[in-house]
C-alpha cells in the first residue's frame, strides 16, 4: 500500500550540502530554538544550543558532516546530531543546496 502523503525530497545525505529553507526563521531561546515555517505554518524546536549551532553552520560548510565538526560537536555524538539533521529535512525545515 502506497503512503497518501508524497515529498520530491531526496533522502538526508550528510556528504551533501544543507541549508535552512528560506521559509524558515530561527528565534533563539534558553533551551536551543524555535523555528517556523512561513510556507507550512509548523512550529518545530530546536533541543540544544548545539543542534542550533549545527543547523547555522549548515550554510557556510560543504556538506552537513563538516557542519557538525564546524559547530564542535564530538565526534561520538555524530549519529544523534544526523538522525536530528535528517528529522529536519525529511520536514523541509532543512534543505539540500547547489
Amino acid at each position: 500500500m502506497a503512503c497518501a502523503v508524497s515529498t520530491d525530497r531526496p533522502p538526508f545525505d550528510p556528504a551533501r550540502a544543507y541549508a535552512l529553507a528560506p521559509s524558515v526563521s530561527v528565534r533563539p531561546e534558553p533551551f536551543g530554538a524555535l523555528l517556523y515555517d512561513y510556507g507550512t505554518r509548523r512550529l518545530s524546536f530546536l533541543k540544544t544550543p548545539l543542534l542550533v549551532a549545527v543547523v547555522r553552520a549548515l550554510a557556510e560548510q560543504p556538506d552537513a558532516a563538516s557542519a557538525l565538526t564546524a559547530a564542535g560537536v564530538p565526534a561520538p555524538s555524530h549519529d544523534h546530531y544526523l538522525r536530528a539533521l535528517a528529522g529536519l529535512a525529511d520536514a523541509g525545515t532543512i534543505q539540500e543546496r547547489p
